[in-house]
Parts: structure tokens; C-alpha cells; sequence
């Protein structure tokens, strides 16, 4: 797994994945996980996206094999600029930009500073304020996403897999763990909103527990280029829950939108 040090003299890793004709230079995919998580959970998406784009992966700082700093700043701005000087950092001019949860916060905010460097946006389950869910839990447990878990993953989920996810959450570094709460406590994204241009997908679930269909179209309509996505699921990590139609309906939405 390759790594890369940022101009905050952060330690970035991250997965490179192409599985098309090796001579081909096909166009970059920055996919950002959310909050508690690592570039894991994105595994279903891989098999087919990284047939027609080459997919980068990064573990955001703190979580995955990302180490973080005492002295990182834990604000979407500079998440955003984390994502920033990774493409910086690899030579990438512009990239389709997909993220999930709070990484579909991030993802948001990298696309209204950073218009010229997002090529389309493709959000996954990604508020734009406080999540209500997730505050709630963490301001009485440490361990917040085992009490979460069973939401984000939805009924269907074995116990194998919840029991995966709470191990893997449990491994990341607790100062991440409360920097991210403190960013998505923070979330006001809807004086972005207007700026980004890139064309958008906005994907959620019909039963949702972290935010519902009329909020989400709420904001997904003060995004000048942007669509709505509803799946039928009680999952509110979509990407993770419906990965299969998630991907199918993002490769079409770029392909739609390419150049």
C-alpha cells in the first residue's frame, strides 16, 4: 500500500486501483470513506469502477494506516485540503470526486473551493449539518458506532458483518475518532451548496435514520447541477449497503457527464 507526505507534513496512505488494459490512461476516481472507517469501504466498488477509472483510495488522516498529528486540524475545510494536496501530490490535475457519509461532506466541500480539480460529484449518503444520529450516541459512549452500527449497515447486515465494522472502527486512533465528531458537528454546508458546479448525484435511502428523503432533497435541489437518488433500504451508509447499485448508478452518472 503506497503512501505519499503531504504539504502538512501528514503521512497519507492510500490504494491505487486500475483493472483495465495496463497501456490505457483512463481518468482518476478519488473516492473519501467516513468518519470512523478507512478506504475498506469502498471494497464493492472496486471490481467494477476500476475496469474504467483508475480508483484512489486515501485513509484520511488518523483512520486506516494514515497516522495523524496532535496538532491536525479537524474542520471540513481542511479535510478538503487533505484531498487537495493528495491530487497535488500525485499529479492530478482534476478527478470525479465520490464520498460516503462524511466523506460525502468532504467530498462536497473539496467541489464548491475547488471547482476546477472536480470533474463530477457523486455524494453517498453525505450531510450538510450536524448529524443528529451520530452526536447524540458519541456525547454519551466512546464506542458510538457499536450502538450505531445496526443504522448505518441496515436490517440486512449479518452479524459477522457488524461485528467486522465495529473491530475495524474500534482500531482507529481515538484523537481521530473525536476530530471527526467535532468536524460534523460543526457541518454547515449550506451556504456551499450554490458553488458547486460540477454535474452531482446525491444518493440516499428511503429510510434513512440519519437524515430523511425531504432534507436531503432539500439541499440536493440548492446544487445547480445536481440529481437525486433515492434506494430502498433502512441503511444510511448507501455505499457500503447498496454497493452493487450505488456503483451501477455512479459509472453511468459519469459516463452520462463525461467531458
Amino acid at each position: 500500500m503506497p503512501s505519499i507526505m503531504l504539504n502538512s507534513e501528514s503521512q497519507l496512505y492510500y490504494e491505487d486501483d486500475w483493472l483495465g488494459p495496463p497501456w490505457l490512461k483512463p481518468e482518476p476516481a478519488v473516492l473519501i470513506h467516513g468518519a470512523g472507517e478507512s478506504n475498506v469501504a469502498w471494497f464493492g466498488w472496486i471490481p467494477r469502477m476500476a475496469q474504467q477509472l483508475r480508483v484512489l483510495r486515501p485513509d484520511l488522516p488518523g483512520f486506516g494506516r494514515s497516522p495523524v498529528s496532535n496538532d491536525f486540524e479537524w474542520s471540513l475545510a481542511n479535510l478538503a485540503a487533505v484531498v487537495h494536496d493528495f491530487m497535488d501530490k500525485l499529479g492530478i490535475e482534476s478527478a470525479h470526486v465520490v464520498g460516503a457519509k462524511l466523506g460525502g461532506a468532504i467530498a462536497m466541500q473539496f467541489a464548491a473551493a475547488y471547482p476546477q480539480r472536480t470533474r463530477t460529484l457523486v455524494v453517498c449518503g453525505g450531510p450538510v449539518s450536524p448529524p443528529k444520529l451520530v452526536t447524540a450516541f458519541a456525547a454519551r459512549s466512546a464506542n458510538w458506532w457499536e450502538e450505531t452500527q445496526r443504522q448505518r449497515l441496515g436490517s440486512d447486515a449479518s452479524s459477522e458483518c457488524i461485528a467486522y465494522w465495529n473491530t475495524l472502527m474500534k482500531s482507529a486512533d481515538p484523537r481521530a475518532q473525536r476530530g471527526v465528531l467535532k468536524a460534523a458537528s460543526a457541518l454547515d454546508l449550506e451556504p456551499a451548496l450554490p458553488s458547486i458546479v460540477s454535474p452531482t448525484l446525491v444518493i440516499t435511502t428511503d429510510r434513512s435514520a440519519l437524515q430523511p428523503v425531504e432534507s436531503v432533497l432539500e439541499y440536493q435541489r440548492k446544487i445547480p447541477n445536481s440529481r437525486l437518488l433515492v434506494l430502498q433500504s433502512d441503511a444510511y451508509h448507501v455505499a457500503l449497503a447498496k454497493a452493487d447499485e450505488c456503483v451501477t448508478n455512479a459509472l453511468a452518472f459519469i459516463n452520462d457527464n463525461a467531458g
